[in-house]
């Protein structure tokens, strides 16, 4: 579905109602997850874990065989300037990047309570990029049509409830203060950036690898580290749940 804005002088053709939605969505979701709700409960850490379960089905049931297929398909993959491994290099960088980052943030509250400014807009600065690339991807998926996108806008807000219940943990009050709203407004950008601009599809299977990367690490730091905190039967039930839904459409 389209929208077409007309102004004195100028015209904003075929902006996208769908995608524009779904960015404010995913804006919305950095803004409220959390408020009001204590996933320090029973019911608090089944429904994060559930989501945790969502957004790796998503990852290993659909955004992997896309990236596979269109790797193998572009023809700088099969003329071997690119090789098929570099783009999964990329996802590996996603991984170690935010790996480093939670060892970075671990490190620094077990010293004291608030980090350091320098520390907090470092670890808010590769969130806000990291959400802004995610904003960017809603203009520029690798499949046609409104269900794919769909699929992708839940996944990446499940996905946001996961990474902001981590960074609240680390920064505290300052990410109810200030780090929530860069990350909306990181959104929002980074989707007018992906309106605006025309994406090039090696370059966009490579941004699918590194946020592959990134939302396997973020899910598995919040499941793993502490069995007894996580729900392992709703992190089922939300794998299984989200991976027929995808089966099914």
């Amino acid at each position: 579905m389209l929208l077409v804005l007309q102004g004195p002088g100028m015209a904003f053709e075929s902006l996208p109602i769908v995608p524009v939605l779904s960015a404010l969505a995913l804006a919305m979701v950095h803004l409220l997850v959390g408020q009001g709700a204590d996933t320090k409960t029973w019911v608090g850490r089944s429904v994060l874990s559930a989501a945790g379960g969502a957004a790796v089905a998503y990852v290993f049931v659909l955004l992997l065989p896309e990236i596979a297929h269109f790797a193998a398909e572009d023809p700088r993959v099969s003329a071997g300037s690119v090789t098929e491994g570099a783009i999964y290099g990329v996802a590996l960088a996603g991984f170690v990047v935010f790996y480093g980052l939670e060892v970075l943030a671990a490190r620094t509250r077990a010293k004291r309570s608030d980090p350091p400014p320098g520390v907090f807009w470092g670890y808010i600065t590769v969130f806000a990029l990291y959400s802004g690339l995610i904003g960017y991807l809603l203009f520029h998926q690798e499949l046609p049509g409104v269900v794919n996108l769909l699929l992708y806008a839940v996944a990446m807000g499940l996905h946001f409830s996961i990474t902001d219940y981590g960074i609240r943990r680390h920064l505290g009050a300052q990410y109810d203060r200030v780090g929530r709203w860069v990350l909306a407004g990181a959104t929002l950008a980074g989707a007018t950036v992906g309106w605006a601009t025309l994406g090039r599809p090696l370059v966009v299977t490579g941004l699918f690898a590194f946020v592959s990367g990134g939302i396997i690490l973020n899910v598995i730091k919040e499941e793993l580290p502490n069995p007894r905190r996580g729900r392992f039967l709703f992190f089922v039930g939300g794998a299984v749940g989200y991976a027929i839904v995808v089966a099914l459409i």
